[in-house]
């Protein structure tokens, strides 16, 4: 029987009389191993591997299925050991070939050990994987050490097999403690070539112990994945010892996920809160105090961190409001701090001498607005819309747009508007967004008004603009966003604490109202800043960039740079 091994086809090319066959490999070998050598075996597989256009992945999986079959066809003396036999040849190829071919050859082997479990490993194939296996370890044949794990499990090698292999027997203790200090010697050295996973595998397969050390060597390495495999193998005291290395690193997370795995409360009673009061202040501090309220909800203790937390960060209302929610009694005597501490002194809408915050709902106060931007040169724009937390769904809709000058910010209730005035909210904005008289500052401001066209798709006025500058696109931070470059040009940054806070909810306290007439007019005091002050460290940054390569207009379907 002749089947052929034809990779730009696949499978189907099997069957196809009009292909041109000097195309293909004929390989009648391959129905019948018998006669077939594993340097002839190898070659084959080289040449099918060579055959064609198709990416590698391709060429692999249809190999792969080839060489099972392959192997099911009496290799000599037994699949086991002719696999063998091929990996001793394979490094000859060079690194190029011999690499993916060991894996294919090993999973292809693996594949047939599940399939057919009668075909056990026979001693004489065990003893000459233990020999490659030494050989491997020695540096006497060159595999990677993916492969010598493979041998390792594949063929079930033991330690009395590597005492065997290596010395020629175990036939007395002195034998086995030889093969044992021969591992332990090439642990060691696997450690020292920091090949962390490698030698926890060995560790853990030959029952070798290193003690303490090894295992804080892994970790200052930040080998995290390993160390933890083997101090799970290890047992109890060294997982305890693990989960304490973990909080003295301040790694709480890591900690907290060993002691729940493996059962260790008892053993670390406050690891727990303090992993999760962790949690807690990293969403206060991202303003994600809607997610930190879920996290903390079946924990009374929790919820009252949290109100402190608010406290902290000067948010009054959303201490008045779990108090109120949860029934928290106590902090009625306590004051909430003016300014938060979460970080450096913050700007205010008195440091940026803003006169007027004026919430904008009706037709009278939309024309008053537009007249007064239309003055204006430079303009900052933001959006708010409440967060949705549930994973999936579709953001909610864009709830007010902020567009302020250096001095004056108007809160536009897009919500509102669009409800009782939706001809003329478009017309003004139409007049506002594709001005060319006016340049409009953002910060990600294509993110803003993607949301605004999502949400408000009957308008006209969110898909077209003119003269936009977002300011995220002049600077190459490595983070911080909006409020870390207001902190390195203005001197100071924002408070983000009601970033993600309901802004559905009518009225808006003033705390709100002042945050996001901050987003927009600390646009325009940056873009002041740096443009019309040469002499100040601004000018840094404005060197290195055209403030007018960045103005981009979109009138229609075209995007275009001015």
């Amino acid at each position: 029987m002749i089947f052929n091994m034809h990779l730009e086809e696949g499978w189907a090319a099997k069957n196809d009389k009009h292909v041109d066959r000097e195309k293909f490999i004929c390989l009648h070998a391959f129905s019948n191993l018998y006669h077939i050598s594993p340097p002839i075996f190898i070659y084959l597989l080289k040449e099918c591997y060579l055959c064609g256009t198709r990416k590698a992945t391709h060429k692999f999986n249809v190999l792969q299925q080839h060489v099972f079959h392959a192997l099911c066809n009496a290799p000599q003396p037994d699949p086991y050991t002719f696999i063998v036999h091929c990996l001793y040849i394979l490094p000859l190829l060079g690194l190029q070939y011999a690499e993916g071919f060991s894996h294919l050859l090993m999973c292809s082997l693996k594949r047939l050990k599940n399939r057919k479990p009668a075909l056990g490993v026979l001693s004489e194939a065990k003893h000459l994987a233990a020999r490659l296996f030494v050989d491997i370890l020695a540096s006497s044949v060159n595999h990677e050490e993916r492969i010598l794990i493979k041998i390792l499990e594949l063929f079930e090698i033991e330690l009395k097999d590597i005492g065997e292999a290596r010395f020629g027997s175990v036939t007395k203790k002195d034998d086995m403690e030889k093969a044992r200090a021969f591992i332990e010697r090439h642990i060691v050295d696997l450690i020292e070539s920091q090949s962390y996973m490698t030698a926890t595998v060995l560790v853990e397969h030959f029952s070798v112990n290193l003690g303490q050390s090894f295992l804080v060597k892994m970790m200052d390495n930040n080998n995290f994945k390993a160390a933890e495999k083997w101090a799970v193998f290890m047992g109890k005291p060294m997982l305890c010892l693990l989960v304490q290395k973990y909080v003295e690193m301040k790694m709480l997370k890591n900690a907290y996920d060993v002691i729940k795995r493996n059962n260790l409360k008892e053993e670390f009673p406050d690891v727990q809160r303090l992993y999760k009061e962790s949690s807690l202040k990293k969403l206060a501090e991202k303003g994600l105090w809607d997610i930190a309220e879920l996290r903390a909800m079946k924990d009374r203790q929790l919820l009252e961190f949290v109100v402190y937390l608010a406290m902290e960060a000067g948010y009054a209302e959303k201490v008045f409001e779990l108090c109120d929610r949860y029934s928290l009694e106590g902090f009625d005597k306590l004051t909430v701090s003016d300014r938060p501490t979460f970080g450096a002194c913050y700007l205010d809408p008195e440091k940026l001498m803003i006169e007027n915050i004026i919430w904008v709902d009706d037709f009278n106060g939309l024309i008053t607005a537009t007249n007064y931007i239309e003055g204006c040169k430079v303009v900052g724009i933001d959006c708010e819309w409440k967060p949705n937390y549930e994973k999936g769904c579709k953001p909610n809709k864009v709830s007010i747009m902020q567009i302020a000058s250096e001095n004056r910010a108007y809160i536009f209730d897009l919500i509102k508007l669009h409800q009782d005035v939706p001809l003329e909210l478009d017309s003004c904005f139409k007049n506002l967004l594709c001005s060319p008289n006016i340049l409009k500052l953002g910060y990600n401001l294509q993110c803003d008004l993607y949301q605004l066209s999502q949400s408000y798709g009957d308008l006209e006025c969110f898909r077209y603009y003119e003269m936009l500058l977002d300011v995220q696109k002049l600077f190459n931070e490595p983070g911080g966003g909006l409020s870390g470059l207001a902190e390195k040009v203005l001197g100071a940054g924002l408070n983000k604490t009601r970033r993600n806070s309901n802004w559905e909810q009518r009225p808006l306290s003033q705390n709100q109202m002042e945050y996001a007439a901050l987003d927009a007019a600390v646009l325009v005091h940056i873009f002041h800043c740096i443009y019309n002050q040469p002499q100040s460290t601004c000018n840094e940054v404005r060197s290195k960039v055209e403030w007018k390569s960045h103005i981009v207009s979109c009138m229609g379907n075209a995007k275009r740079k001015e």
